[in-house]
C-alpha cells in the first residue's frame, strides 16, 4: 500500500503544501510586490517558516530550494537575507535563476522541498 498524499491550503488550482511519504513540497511563495527585494525576501521566507510549521516541519529540515529572481542584480541582496535565515549545518541544495514572475513588481519566488521534522 502506498503512502497517502496529504494536501493543504488548496484553492482549486494548486495546494500550498503537499505531503507524501514524509516529504513536504511547498508551492512557490511570493510577497507583497510593493516591497523591495529585502522586504520581499524576508516575507517569503517567513511564509515558508509558517507553511513548514503547518506541515510539521521546520527550516532545519529543508532539503531543496528553488529560487527565481526577477533579475540577478538582486542576487546579493537576496543572499544576505537567505544567509541570515538558513540554519547553519542544515543548508539545503539550492538552485537560483531568473524568471518573469506573475506580477511585474514581484522580485522573488521560492519553492521548497523539506522532510518531516
Amino acid at each position: 500500500m502506498s503512502a497517502p498524499i496529504r494536501r493543504q491550503n488548496g484553492n482549486g488550482r494548486m495546494s500550498q503544501i503537499v505531503e507524501h511519504a514524509g516529504v513536504i513540497y511547498l508551492s512557490g511563495q511570493v510577497a507583497d510586490p510593493a516591497k523591495d527585494i529585502t522586504g520581499q525576501s524576508t516575507e517569503v521566507l517567513r511564509k515558508i517558516e509558517d507553511l513548514l510549521a503547518a506541515a510539521g516541519s521546520d527550516t532545519a529540515h529543508i532539503l531543496s530550494a528553488t529560487i527565481w529572481l526577477k533579475t540577478m542584480d538582486d542576487f546579493p541582496a537576496f543572499n544576505a537575507v537567505w544567509d541570515a535565515w538558513v540554519v547553519a549545518g542544515s543548508e539545503p541544495t539550492r538552485a537560483c535563476g531568473t524568471s518573469e514572475l506573475a506580477n511585474p513588481n514581484m522580485l522573488v519566488e521560492v519553492m521548497i522541498v523539506a522532510s518531516k521534522a
